[in-house]
């Protein structure tokens, strides 16, 4: 436990993953903490000082470089975006200023998920309706666990939940490399279902799971290994639900056409509701991508775009929350604004250091599933400006 984590705090959010699970207790030591809560509030509050091209400097000296390089370029990008509510509209704010593009650095993912539900929409669920009501779970090409920790903990096998019984829940994980289920047994010992494929195969076998619900025939016996009699299974096991949610990350889902996929398990859910109750629930979210996403959505009425780096001659990378991100390589000259635990190979033409939320300052996140906002406290003390300071500062300097 880091000693200037503050001893008056009872209980924070964790911003480390998408689900914001907000009864983390650092009041002696942390308490209800994963693997990557821990590594999120044990980060060193390293007093960090601004540089130019690796030489300290101090801050205005910094953001009037940095005003430079962007009053330089004819097409520069604001990118990474791993920040909170109020650190995105400001760089919003600062980026339409100058009419600069911008993209979050998890932009390829969820840019997967937005082409399904602006073609076709989709009908998904909440965390909260998951634990109260959910009696059958799939989860599609994902563990779940690699990216949200404590999901099973919190929202499966949570004794409080209203409307059904945990323990009887079904867990079928279908298709994934490399998955780690254990999450999927519950307490009292009951295994899940596996039906194991290459995630590569995902497109076929959604496709087939899709037909069966919707009682198509199949004349196959067998698609990319798993039988036609074990997905036949899966189908009945849905339509028998109560309430059906099937999961799926966009990130796992790391092929060409991917949107098919989660079309594909989108269009089942729908299918599903024409006699029963299913839901989809997308998760995974990091970086304060899904709050960026619905930012970005209600201050420009437009979804975010993906963009290619190469093609702008300046760059500002943003990252708040994960020190460990690599920056994207660029010829063109880098302004770099984040977490003061940043490690450089190359020393950006400008570095400025800035306040953690949920760490160094408060904040504000949207959770992964959208339906709630939760605030981040600030949990220790630190000097360092916020992003929105920095910007504002920065903002004034360009023309």
């Amino acid at each position: 436990m880091q000693k200037n984590i503050s001893n008056n705090l009872s209980s924070t959010t964790c911003p480390a993953c998408g689900l914001l699970c907000d009864d983390i207790s650092i009041s002696n030591n942390l308490e209800n903490a994963c693997a990557k809560s821990i590594s999120f509030f044990t980060q060193k509050a390293d007093a960090a000082s601004p540089t130019i091209a690796g030489k300290a400097v101090n801050l205005a000296e910094a953001i009037k470089e940095a005003a430079n390089i962007l009053n330089t370029a004819n097409n520069p990008i604001f990118t990474g975006l791993s920040t909170d509510l109020a650190g995105f509209r400001a760089v919003f704010n600062t980026a339409n200023h100058i009419k600069a593009p911008i993209m979050h650095m998890n932009a390829e993912s969820t840019w997967r998920n937005t082409k399904v539900l602006q073609s076709k929409g989709w009908q998904t669920t909440t965390l909260m309706e998951v634990k109260n009501r959910a009696d059958v779970i799939v989860c599609i090409g994902t563990d779940v666990i690699s990216h949200n920790p404590r999901f099973f903990e919190r929202n499966v096998w949570n004794k409080e939940a209203l409307f059904t019984d945990p323990q009887a829940r079904d867990i079928i994980y279908l298709g994934g490399e490399n998955l780690d289920t254990s999450g999927g047994a519950s307490p009292s010992g009951k295994q899940p279902t596996i039906l194991p494929c290459t995630t590569e195969a995902l497109p076929e076998i959604t496709a087939a799971l899709r037909a069966l619900i919707q009682n198509k025939p199949l004349k196959a016996t067998t698609v990319a290994g798993i039988t036609i009699n074990d997905l036949q299974a899966i189908a009945e096991r849905l339509k028998q639900a109560s309430y059906a949610v099937l999961i799926w990350v966009a990130k796992d889902l790391d092929f060409a056409h991917a949107e098919l996929t989660i079309q594909n398990i989108t269009e089942s859910v729908v299918a599903l509701n024409e006699k029963s109750r299913a839901m989809g629930l997308a998760l995974g979210g990091s970086d304060g991508d899904t709050t960026v996403n619905y930012a970005h959505t209600w201050l420009s009425a437009l979804a975010p775009a993906e963009h290619d780096i190469s093609q702008h001659d300046a760059m500002v990378w943003i990252n708040s929350f994960s020190p460990e991100k690599p920056i994207p390589t660029t010829d063109a000259p880098t302004v770099v604004i984040g977490n003061s635990n940043l490690q450089f190979s190359t020393p950006p033409a400008v570095f400025i250091p800035v306040a953690t939320p949920g760490l160094d300052c408060s904040g504000t996140l949207f959770r992964v599933d959208s339906s709630i906002v939760l605030p981040l406290k600030k949990t220790r003390e630190s000097t360092l400006p916020t992003l929105a300071e920095v910007m504002a500062k920065l903002d004034v300097l360009l023309t």
